[in-house]
């Protein structure tokens, strides 16, 4: 026993010194159990489901802006080997992300934030270094994934969120949350990148500071490169003292910032929820562009994507969600939709919701599904409604287990039957907010130059931090600021 112990023991000790890899950055040996072309692959299948969970940003000069800059890093990063994809989220988030392989990922959101090229470079180079340096992989390795960004992994107990989109599973790689080492590592990586490239790095330890001000102001939640960890003061000491020794050691004297030329890039800019892709209002959920509504339950969080809504209690017992339902016929739907979830149904009769065609439909886990989750102790009652409206079929699913079932039954029927079609003018002509660059007419500070522009009181520090500034800071006759219209 003793010899098989310690063979056991040799090849094990053999396997991990086989699964360490050299870091490309470092040089060093790290323990990754992911070969390169594996953590390829991974970032390729999930490069599908991060577009559907957010949608692409639909502006095609952003959209090449991103990719030209993204590349000419890419070309100087110590993996230029890799086939990158860059790209801009439809999301008003403030972040930016990346996931294994070479896939860069900006949020209109945090597009707005920026002031200058060289603040969206340094971050740029952050998130390639992120990439370069395998920290993605390491993470994959270490088995600490982070699942935020989807309701499943924040609000609904792990019970449920096996009830979720299949894409649930691959979006597991976004918003990755890096350690200390990582973070420093990828913030000086930031530093060289965007400087090698022509940037003026300091500008990036100056967004650390918008962004800290933000999270500050209104309780948002850190971006990932924000989120673990070093202090923003202490990160923005470092990256300046790296950007001065990195402006030294190329001997660049004329980094560029482009202010103006980013700023005018992005007017027009969506600001925050855009209400075309559906917004809550009074505890009921609106979509303009589809022309229904529903009710949503007092007190429930919800979130809203491209691909789904979907809505949860605090206490996580129960979630639902809507989606679009394939099959031509409500009957082939609701085939399609049970045999994609494993369930089977119980009941099932065609009802008429608000003058809709539906089909309502209680099911359960198929018997091998069910024989699982009473291992498990996962016992699960689904609640379904199929609608047909406006050419498509809409899928509103209600979720818990079989204990709370009848508790939560009339919370689900009562969204469910409370499907409808929209038809006040006030939220199908509901518009987004956007992006408005205004030039400063005279000499004045940040906060009289709002109110020339007729900016709310109460909405000037939002806007001062928008613009990285104090609105007690001096502006100059000519100058560009952001405002929102």
């Amino acid at each position: 026993m003793k010899k098989y112990t310690i063979t056991g023991f040799t090849v094990a000790i053999m396997l991990l010194f086989h699964s360490c890899a050299t870091n490309p950055v470092t040089g060093k040996k790290d323990l990754i159990l992911m070969s390169e072309e594996q953590e390829i692959a991974l970032g390729a299948q999930s490069d599908p489901a991060v577009v559907a969970q957010f949608g692409l940003y639909p502006d095609e000069k952003l959209q090449n802006f991103i990719k030209e800059k993204g590349e000419a890093m890419a070309a100087i990063s110590h993996r230029p080997e890799l086939d990158y994809t860059f790209r801009v989220v439809d999301s008003p988030v403030t972040n930016a992300f990346a996931v294994p392989g070479g896939y860069v990922y900006f949020t209109r959101g945090i597009l707005a934030h920026f002031n200058n090229e060289a603040q969206f470079a340094g971050v740029l180079g952050h998130e390639i270094g992120h990439i370069a340096a395998r920290h993605s992989a390491q993470q994959q390795s270490k088995s600490t994934l982070a699942q935020v960004g989807l309701i499943a992994g924040m609000i609904i107990s792990p019970e449920l969120a096996q009830m979720g989109d299949a894409a649930a599973q691959g979006l597991g790689l976004l918003f990755l949350k890096f350690g200390r080492d990582a973070e420093r590592e990828s913030d000086r990586l930031g530093v060289e990148y965007s400087t090698k490239i022509g940037y003026d790095a300091d500008e990036m330890a100056d967004f650390f500071m918008t962004l800290q001000r933000q999270q500050e102001g209104n309780g948002a939640a850190i971006p990932g490169f924000l989120s673990t960890h070093p202090n923003p003061a202490d990160r923005y000491n470092t990256v300046n003292q790296l950007a001065g020794e990195w402006k030294q050691k190329l001997n660049l004297t004329t980094a560029k910032i482009n202010h103006d030329s980013y700023l005018r890039m992005i007017d027009g800019l969506v600001y925050g929820e855009d209400p075309r892709q559906g917004f809550v209002e009074n505890n009921t959920f609106y979509h303009p562009e589809l022309k229904f509504k529903f009710p949503i339950p007092g007190g429930w969080g919800h979130m809203n994507s491209p691909q789904q809504f979907q809505m949860a209690p605090k206490d996580g017992k129960a979630m639902m969600s809507l989606s679009l339902a394939p099959g031509e016929s409500l009957e082939a739907a609701a085939q399609q939709v049970l045999q994609g979830y494993g369930l089977q149904p119980a009941e099932s009769k065609k009802v008429t919701v608000n003058g809709l065609p539906a089909i309502a439909i209680i099911a359960t886990p198929q018997p091998q599904q069910q024989q699982q989750q009473q291992q498990q102790q996962q016992n699960l009652r689904v609640l379904m409604y199929l609608i047909q409206y406006g050419g498509n079929i809409y899928n509103l699913m209600g979720v818990t287990t079989s204990t709370d079932f009848n508790a939560y039954f009339p919370l689900f029927s009562a969204t469910m039957e409370g499907f409808a079609t929209l038809t006040e003018p006030d939220k199908l002509k509901r518009q987004p907010e956007r992006i408005e660059i205004k030039t400063v007419p005279q000499n004045t500070t940040l906060a009289q130059a709002f109110r020339t522009f007729n900016v709310k009181d109460t909405r000037m520090e939002e806007l001062a931090i928008l613009n990285g500034m104090q609105l007690t800071d001096p502006v100059q006759k000519g100058m560009l600021i952001k405002v929102v219209e």
